[in-house]
């Protein structure tokens, strides 16, 4: 039993060391000083976010960037209560979603393209705060580089709490995989809340179609498609001008099921390496779920268990690290524990998202 679990930490353990070689080869970028001349619409889905959506147009005003070539289209998905702009220095719109499909957010931005005529689009959430040189930083990179998609780093805004720096954590190392994949030209992962790419683009892929049956994946499965079709054209710009803010889930039933609707695409994915890498992480946590079991019931001596959490904590450490120092340049909290922990989450996520429902924006799916 310990030779079995040793041979898939040590699989993983080298997962994550290719990833990390990734990181590293993924270059900073920062904006050049030219002059804007790229007209963005930002379509923002959003369902009862009455709380959030002022603080992200607030961030959105802020904008170093010329009013008149951005737009922001706010996409109403059944909110219980309606929101207004009551004033604003750039142009925004409110439209109602059109629901056609099991995917409230893949309806959103369709709905949201019957109304943009610029080139570019950009998508991000309702909780999030914008860099003030977000649109610069793409701007310039889009007028020196031949680029139809471009994937960006989003990280949380942290209270002092566990729960909170345990999301950090998990975030990071997220980020620092998409990031790494994207350096070894493997890239399969994205964020929603930060994702631009052209609308020419994506009537090319034929936007959603093929899985707009699942609930979740407007980011990935679009990215996976245009890898598989013009991996040339999709870019990841890692720029802490280009970071976006997003807030941290308050309690453990919201993450548990946030992580499960994101485990959920897991199996669709287009990506055979997606796939594969998605795999090697839940053997390697679930191998020290089994280990800790073996070692309670004295199968498996502890020094045995210890040596694999330690080859994992290791490489773990170096990529999280790695990604906070770009994301956030803060101090990692509650390290040691949240890697005892996580293990435990992360297996209980991929078993759940097998079989069980789970809760989003009210909804169940």
């Amino acid at each position: 039993m310990t030779i079995v679990l040793l041979i898939i930490i040590l699989l993983y353990c080298l997962a994550i060391i290719v990833l990390i070689y990734g990181f590293t080869k993924v270059n900073t970028i920062e904006y050049s000083d030219l002059k804007p001349k790229t007209k963005f619409s930002i379509i923002v889905p959003f369902r009862n976010e009455g709380e959030n959506l002022p603080v992200l147009l607030e961030s959105l005003s802020r904008l170093n960037y010329p009013v008149e070539l951005f737009k922001v289209i706010l996409v109403d998905d059944d909110s219980k209560e309606v929101f207004s702009v009551q004033c604003s220095v750039f142009s925004v719109r409110i439209i109602k979603n059109i629901r056609v499909s099991n995917s409230p957010k893949k309806d959103a931005i369709v709905t949201a393209m019957q109304f943009i005529n610029t080139d570019w689009i950009i998508t991000t959430d309702a909780d999030c705060v914008v860099n003030a040189n977000w649109l610069l930083t793409l701007d310039n990179y889009i007028q020196v580089h031949d680029v139809a998609m471009i994937a960006g780093a989003v990280t949380y805004d942290c209270g002092n709490s566990f729960l909170h720096h345990f999301q950090q954590l998990d975030l990071a190392s997220l980020q620092g995989a998409t990031i790494g994949s994207f350096g070894i030209k493997k890239g399969f992962m994205c964020n929603g809340a930060n994702f631009a790419y052209t609308r020419s683009f994506f009537k090319e892929l034929n936007g959603f179609e093929g899985n707009d049956g699942i609930a979740s994946g407007d980011d990935v499965f679009l990215l996976q498609k245009a890898i598989a079709k013009s991996p040339e054209k999709v870019h990841y710009l890692k720029s802490e001008n280009n970071i976006v803010i997003t807030k941290p889930l308050d309690n453990w039933k919201s993450l548990f099921y946030q992580r499960v609707r994101w485990a959920s695409k897991t199996s669709s994915y287009q990506s055979g390496f997606g796939k594969g890498l998605g795999l090697l992480v839940f053997g390697g946590n679930l191998s020290l779920v089994i280990g800790f079991g073996c070692c309670v019931f004295g199968v498996i001596p502890i020094q045995n268990i210890v040596l694999l959490f330690f080859f994992k904590f290791i490489v773990d450490t170096i990529l999280i690290y790695n990604t906070t120092q770009f994301l956030t340049k803060t101090k990692i909290q509650y390290l040691i524990f949240s890697s005892f922990l996580y293990p435990f989450f992360s297996a209980s996520v991929a078993l759940y998202s097998l079989f069980g429902k789970y809760e989003w924006k009210g909804r169940r799916f």
